[in-house]
């Protein structure tokens, strides 16, 4: 096992695997302990999801390679979706969300990683997806960071000037620097700050609980998704919540599946008629007809300039 990440020992990872078989074979004859039906379904639901994340993140930190989190990261928004509807029958409220980012610091950050893996696996199809399930809550233009995610990627989003959790300022600050080696530093406070700030978090502190503990890898993904966004430099970024193996592979991405459409270096024709961004320049989402030359922007703070996919709409 070539570990991103330390605490995780072989025994942890062999062990989660063993418990999800466990509780697959176990919830197969047994419920949760449930006032009705329909609450039982949203309990369920809940528990199979969170296992599905765990299982993303614990491959990711034991250094499977990242490819294997693609089919994983599918099957985690379709969990999502599933959640969402058993919770809308039971709460009775139809557009629920499955995530409360604004009370809940942890459900932000949940919703935040969801955001990333799918940016920097570059799953457009799966980010529009697990958008649905969380603007329709209220959330759409609320936040700064939520939006950022989401403006390079997603048709008309919100510039919005506040966030819920101070946690995210540098981050947020990191976004819109101009200086380049102030955004480098802003990057590596956040990720320095970013552990401390989630002391109330379930899984907070699990690698000191030992090889049956719930530890399965902190990272601060959406600290890689800014960066490749938003062609901050990382290259001095060293801290052990970055993910810089993601962030490479979203910035190097060559699809071998041909419905999935690769990177363009500037002077390139356009492959693909629709929406492409690059890291390069702010605000560069735009429509290119196919064949189209793509143009470079020589003041760029992160070098060459890359296009990548972003939708036909």
């Amino acid at each position: 096992m070539s570990r991103r990440q330390q605490f995780l020992s072989e025994a942890r990872f062999d062990n989660f695997f063993i418990n999800y078989k466990d509780s697959i074979e176990f919830f197969k004859e047994n419920t949760f302990q449930a006032d009705s039906d329909e609450q039982e379904k949203s309990l369920r639901a809940r528990y199979f999801q969170k296992l599905i994340l765990k299982e993303i993140l614990i491959r990711y930190t034991a250094g499977n390679e990242i490819v294997v989190l693609i089919p994983l990261l599918e099957k985690l928004v379709k969990s999502y979706e599933l959640l969402q509807e058993k919770l809308a029958n039971y709460e009775k409220i139809p557009n629920i969300t499955p995530l409360t980012i604004d009370d809940w610091p942890d459900q932000y950050e949940e919703c935040v990683q969801v955001f990333s893996l799918c940016i920097l696996l570059h799953r457009t199809d799966l980010l529009k997806r697990f958008v649905a399930l969380i603007d329709p809550a209220g959330y759409a233009g609320d936040d700064t960071l939520y939006e950022d995610l989401l403006c390079k990627l997603l048709p008309d989003r919100y510039d919005v000037d506040r966030w819920y959790h101070d946690v995210y300022s540098p981050l947020v600050y990191a976004t819109y620097e101009e200086d380049k080696e102030e955004a480098s530093k802003l990057l590596q406070k956040y990720c320095n700050d970013w552990y401390p700030a989630f002391e109330q978090a379930s899984w907070h502190d699990s690698h000191k609980q030992g090889d049956e503990g719930g530890y399965f890898g902190y990272w601060a993904l959406e600290a890689g998704a800014i960066a490749f966004l938003y062609g901050i430099d990382d290259s001095k970024i060293n801290h052990m919540v970055y993910p810089k193996d993601l962030v490479e592979y979203a910035r190097n991405y060559q699809p071998t599946d041909t419905a999935q459409i690769a990177r363009i270096n500037a002077g390139q024709p356009c492959s693909k008629a629709g929406y492409w961004f690059t890291p390069a320049q702010a605000e560069s989402r735009r429509y290119f007809e196919q064949g189209e030359i793509m143009p470079s922007f020589s003041d760029s703070r992160w070098g060459d300039t890359i296009w990548y996919w972003s939708g036909e709409e």
